[in-house]
């Protein structure tokens, strides 16, 4: 039971300014706009070339038929176990490729067999389970959604209700498997969440969903980020030393998010120096059977070390070039050697297999005359706004608004303050804002420009300059990759490395301040964390010294057998001297809500206490109703240093996790 607080110390208040940001999608806006359904129609009426070899290809496939069977539906889908797994899949290319089938060819057989197949889903679809269940929502729904869309958007009549009915499945059955991406994975399963998650965002017309898939597209903690995945300027992927299968899947996943951004404005293809480009001449090149040249590489959950490039899968070319080439080469006239003579090999490609994994067909659904452009509107809003924070400046960098010229940056400097304009005609996608006080939370937002005018605010990021007052941060012990902590009105980010922690020595990233006296802190984990080796969680320690003598509530993983699903443990330590080994009282495993499939999924409160000479620990689902991890006994200091702190378990990979709803009290 917790003392009598006297006071709180630190509250967080997340309130964000009114801004009046770009929530309004251009539709169909996922891998196919109108402009591209109309050009496979015209295409094929006039039997042009490659898209009628493209054609004829696609409409011989099963999924293709007015007469299709429907598998489904059921009211669950899952992977490992598999449930409705094969039916649902099957069901989601059908529904794709005849919403396709519709446009192209304008016979409505085919519009009302989509719309049998998405309706019937739509009404009884409650839940995606399984270990692998973020590739079972991740994979096959991506293609349900794009039936949706092209279903919703062109002339089917499809009624208000129904619609209504299957933004709810997407958003209540679907979201909920992927909203957290797949941090304990090879990045092709973070992919397959990213490109679902900005799908279902823009379907359901909720800026907020596409802007999470798409701003961990370009700075999410896992795999599957563009710069994870593509781990250098020359190409090389995450997953090149496993297997050149997935190595293409997950470059056509990321290629997918990037057709919808572009779709949306957003000129995702080019972010990070064209690195998507990289990856695909980097694979296309070695499956064409060339060298390249590999870098030893440990990806970032710690489980997946590669010193070679693997061979196995080498030649077999995926259905995933044409969208790639014809974007690169035909759409902003650059070159792609190695990508051309795949897609060229491939053409023209069939349909994406094994299961639903990607589209596939990409010669007709993405062929286009070189030096054809896209129509030019009024600039879409700038996505993916990423803020930095320090004591004296905030950079902000935000993925390209496509034909934009310039930029206008805004902020605010609190929740009932006004957006004031900070700088026009900014020129580039960065910007750095060193006006700032130290501890103090912004909220920013950003529009683009060009000669067809000015377009609407991106969706806003906050951060604060620093650490809100009297936090600070800093590394304790000899790390190998200086360490990060940021926070947004909300979150406490930490990003750290570090080998080991509470043995007799400690090597983390540590967010702390003083506390005087007996008092509390509580915080709660944020699913998910990166390394799986991670270790996490609060402290009071006498300072800041890589030994000090301290009291830690630890969440740290437990590995058996099964390096995939380690398990985790709350623990609760204690050095009562300098240089001592930390010693363990209590370690208490964490289970379902906390851990599923061995993995830590869920959200996890954590309290550490001080009376005197005790400390105690405690765990919770809810925040409310505890379980005690008992208590440690041992002088320390009056004043200590209070905190949150992370170590990765690994020497040059960090880790990233977040805490919420951190408070320090003192008591009595």
């Amino acid at each position: 039971m917790l003392g009598r607080i006297e006071s709180w110390s630190f509250i967080v208040i997340a309130a964000m300014p009114f801004v009046s940001f770009g929530s309004d999608f251009r539709h169909p806006g996922l891998l196919h706009s109108r402009t591209d359904l109309d050009r496979m129609k015209q295409k094929v009426a006039a039997g042009e070339e490659p898209w009628q070899s493209g054609f004829e290809r696609f409409k011989v496939d099963q999924g293709s038929q007015g007469d299709y069977r429907l598998r489904g539906p059921g009211a669950e889908i899952g992977r490992s176990p598999s449930v409705n797994f094969g039916e649902y899949d099957q069901d989601a290319n059908a529904a794709y490729q005849l919403a396709l089938m519709w446009a192209i060819t304008g016979d409505r057989t085919f519009a009302a067999k989509a719309l049998e197949i998405v309706n019937a889903w739509s009404k009884t679809l409650k839940r995606v389970s399984g270990r692998d269940a973020v590739l079972m929502a991740g994979l096959g729904p991506f293609k349900m959604v794009n039936a949706a869309e092209i279903l919703r958007y062109t002339d089917t009549g499809w009624s208000d209700t129904d619609i209504r009915q299957c933004e709810q499945m997407f958003m209540q059955a679907i979201y909920p498997a992927i909203r957290d991406f797949a941090l304990f994975a090879n990045g092709n399963w973070d992919i397959a969440a990213i490109q679902t998650v900005m799908a279902i965002g823009v379907f359901c017309n909720d800026r907020a969903v596409f802007e999470k898939g798409l701003r961990y597209y370009v700075n999410g903690a896992g795999n599957g980020r563009l710069t994870h995945y593509v781990i250098n300027e020359a190409g090389q992927c995450q997953e090149s030393g496993r297997d050149q299968q997935h190595t293409q899947l997950g470059l056509a996943l990321l290629s997918a998010c990037c057709e919808i951004a572009w779709h949306q404005g957003l000129d995702l293809f080019a972010y990070a120096d064209y690195r998507l480009l990289a990856g695909f001449e980097y694979t296309a090149k070695y499956n064409l059977g060339e060298d390249a040249a590999f870098q030893e590489t440990l990806d970032r959950t710690g489980k997946y070390h590669h010193t070679r490039i693997s061979p196995q899968g080498r030649g077999r070319l995926r259905a995933v070039y044409e969208q790639v080439f014809n974007h690169y080469v035909n759409r902003v006239g650059m070159e792609a050697p190695y990508t051309q003579k795949a897609a060229e090999r491939v053409r023209p490609e069939g349909p994406g297999r094994p299961s639903a994994d990607h589209p596939g067909f990409g010669t007709l659904l993405f062929s286009r005359q070189p030096g054809q452009r896209d129509p030019v509107g009024v600039p879409g809003a700038p996505g993916g706004l990423v803020a930095r924070g320090t004591i004296d400046k905030i950079s902000l960098t935000w993925v390209a608004v496509v034909n934009a010229d310039r930029y206008t940056i805004k902020r605010s400097s609190g929740p009932n303050e006004p957006f004031m304009t900070l700088k026009e005609d900014v020129t580039i996608p960065a910007y750095t804002d060193t006006e700032v006080n130290a501890g103090q939370v912004y909220t920013y937002s950003v529009s683009a420009a060009h000669a067809s005018g000015q377009g609407p605010d991106a969706f806003p990021v906050q951060v604060c300059a620093g650490l809100p007052v009297p936090w600070s941060h800093q590394d304790v012990g000899d790390v190998a990759v200086t360490g990060t902590s940021q926070f947004d009105g909300r979150q406490f980010t930490l990003e750290g490395a570090g080998k080991t922690l509470c043995t007799d020595q400690d090597q983390m990233q540590f967010a702390c301040r003083v506390l005087e006296g007996d008092g509390v802190i509580v915080a709660r984990y944020v699913p998910q964390l990166s390394s799986q080796f991670t270790r996490m969680g609060l402290f009071m320690r006498e300072s800041l010294d890589m030994n000090s003598s301290q009291a830690a509530l630890l969440v740290t993983p437990f590995f058996g057998r099964n390096v995939e699903a380690p398990g985790w443990y709350a623990r609760l330590y204690s050095r009562a001297k300098p240089g001592q080994v930390c010693q363990m009282k209590e370690a208490e495993p964490l289970r379902d809500p906390f851990v599923i499939q061995g993995r830590l999924l869920g959200a996890c409160w954590l309290r550490l206490e001080r009376h005197g000479d005790i400390f105690k620990g405690a765990v919770s689902d809810d925040g409310s109703a505890w379980t005690s991890m008992g208590q440690v006994i041992m002088p320390l200091k009056k004043t200590v240093f209070v905190g949150l702190g992370v170590c990765s378990g690994l020497d040059m990979v960090t880790t990233l996790v977040k805490f919420d709803q951190v408070t320090v009290s003192p008591m009595r």
